[in-house]
């Protein structure tokens, strides 16, 4: 068996594999599963499978199951017994394994982070991160959504006449947020400038590794509002794998041998 697990900044996702394809996905907090589901031993951290409701993991060498980790977490600690890779190479593993293509710009949209890596003939041929402001990410949706009194799911349904925001710092960017409510303009506006901020944060990265194809992954992914706009505005295809959060652990799967397809 083969164990994907992405160590986010707000869940950690898990997927259970076989060689000839997925048996499972599952998610938890990340501040849950390293209080409750994880113990130090010397510079590693003991995972509690049975603890998390998942089958236990035959690890050690005489074992035949495998586990592969990335993500924001992986740089804090490390997995024992896990074979550890960098997200950018576990995201484009999954884009390429949910989506059969091998040329295209990956888009992911994290909780606290943004990457875009150009991805040729499958294998990576560049990249960008933006890992030290929040202003492009699931949590900055969140707060503004909050701020606005709606849901996520109703801010993604806004793109027409956008209020201009021109903050790039997420707590700026809630200030800026608050005095345009106070200023008078409707919801619908102030949502739809939300979702153009997101834009105007990845844009110059999507400019510089261009392809007619963007692979967009990531919880930000079910912001049907950006998908709209990177759509309109870029002129491109995007395509959104069938589990855009889980993009990363299923990367892990494949790196750890999964072949199959999706069905």
């Amino acid at each position: 068996m083969f164990c994907g697990m992405d160590l986010g900044s707000r869940n950690v996702k898990i997927v259970l594999a076989e060689e000839s394809g997925i048996k499972g996905f599952y998610v938890y907090d990340t501040i849950d599963f390293y209080k409750k589901h994880g113990h130090k031993e010397e510079d590693s951290l003991i995972v509690d499978f049975k603890g998390l409701g998942l089958p236990e993991m035959e690890l050690d060498e005489t074992g035949g199951d495998k586990l592969v980790t990335t993500g924001y977490g992986r740089n804090t600690i490390r997995i024992k017994r896990g074979e550890e890779i960098p997200e950018i190479k576990a995201h484009a593993l999954g884009a390429g394994w949910q989506t059969g293509l091998t040329d295209f710009t990956l888009l992911d949209l994290g909780g606290q982070d943004s990457k875009v890596v150009l991805v040729r003939g499958g294998k990576v041929s560049d990249f960008q991160t933006n890992d030290k402001c929040a202003a492009g990410s699931g949590r900055y949706l969140e707060n503004m959504a909050a701020i606005l009194g709606i849901t996520l799911e109703e801010l993604s349904s806004y793109t027409q006449e956008p209020v201009d925001l021109s903050a790039t710092c997420a707590i700026f960017g809630e200030s800026e947020l608050v005095g345009k409510i106070i200023e008078g303009h409707p919801i619908g506006e102030l949502a739809a400038g939300v979702n153009y901020t997101i834009y105007k944060r990845v844009k110059p990265m999507l400019l510089q590794l261009a392809s007619p194809v963007i692979v967009f992954t990531g919880g930000v992914a079910e912001n049907k509002a950006l998908c709209k706009i990177l759509r309109e505005e870029l002129e491109v295809e995007v395509v959104i794998p069938k589990y855009p959060q889980f993009n990363g652990a299923i990367g892990c799967c494949v790196h750890g041998g999964m072949r199959g397809s999706l069905t």
